[in-house]
C-alpha cells in the first residue's frame, strides 16, 4: 500500500485533488438546490397565491448556486493544469 502511495507523482496528486474538489462542489450544489426547492415547495403549499413570486425567487437563487458551483469546478480544473 505504501509503495503505491510512494510512486504517485505530483501530477497524480493534482488529478486526485481536482477530482475530490469537483466532487465536493457537486455535492454542495446538489444539497443547496435541494434545500432551496424543498423550502420553495413548502412556501407554495402554505401560500398558493404567492407561487409566482416564490418560483421566480427560487429560479434566481438556483441560478446563483449553479453559477458558484460552476466557478468552483472550473477553479479545481484550472489548478489541475498548473501542477
Amino acid at each position: 500500500m505504501f509503495a503505491i502511495l510512494a510512486e504517485l507523482s505530483n501530477t497524480a496528486y493534482a488529478y486526485l485533488s481536482s477530482g475530490i474538489g469537483a466532487g465536493l462542489v457537486t455535492i454542495g450544489a446538489g444539497i443547496g438546490i435541494g434545500r432551496l426547492a424543498a423550502n420553495a415547495m413548502e412556501g407554495i403549499a402554505r401560500q398558493p397565491e404567492a407561487a409566482g413570486k416564490i418560483q421566480t425567487a427560487m429560479i434566481i437563487a438556483a441560478a446563483l448556486v449553479e453559477g458558484i458551483a460552476l466557478l468552483c469546478a472550473v477553479i479545481c480544473l484550472l489548478l489541475n493544469l498548473k501542477a
